[in-house]
């Protein structure tokens, strides 16, 4: 009787562990941001061909205007009349089914690289603002800031 009753405890024990496991795993939150990006597939074909990082940058920069227009690029494409680092990417959007893309981030590792630097702070749960303040003190050394 006494191994009968040892047995039944321990079988319950077991199951308070495995109840208390699966509702520690279903109810942990994770920090995870998610970032709006294009389709690839909605991409021009040389976007489409181009590295990952890349092909990335231009899904991200593409979509998010409101983040991308407020971060400057230092590349020099001020002189080519870009005024943030989402004009590296977008030429025209007259709305986010309607998007004309510029070819010059395919061929610009600093421009990808910022993009690249912001996605990463963003997904670390960085707000926009600290995004920039990163970007003018890590790539002001390459040039000036194209954003007026």
């Amino acid at each position: 009787m006494f191994s009968k009753t040892r047995n039944i405890l321990f079988l319950i024990v077991i199951a308070a562990l495995a109840v208390s496991a699966v509702s520690a795993c279903s109810t942990s939150q994770t920090n995870e941001v998610h970032l709006y990006m294009l389709p690839l597939d909605q991409m021009p074909m040389d976007v489409q061909s181009a590295p990952v990082s890349v092909q990335e940058a231009y899904q991200f920069a593409s979509v998010n205007p409101d983040i991308m227009k407020d971060i400057p690029c230092y590349c020099g494409c001020g002189d080519i009349g870009h005024t943030s680092n989402y004009d590296c990417y977008v030429s025209n959007a007259e709305d986010k089914n309607n998007i004309t893309f510029d070819d010059h981030a395919l061929g610009c590792s600093i421009c990808v690289d910022i993009t690249q630097d912001v996605m990463r702070m963003l997904r670390d749960g960085k707000s926009p603002q600290a995004a920039r303040t990163y970007v003018d003190a890590t790539y002001s050394k390459y040039g000036t800031s194209n954003i007026p």
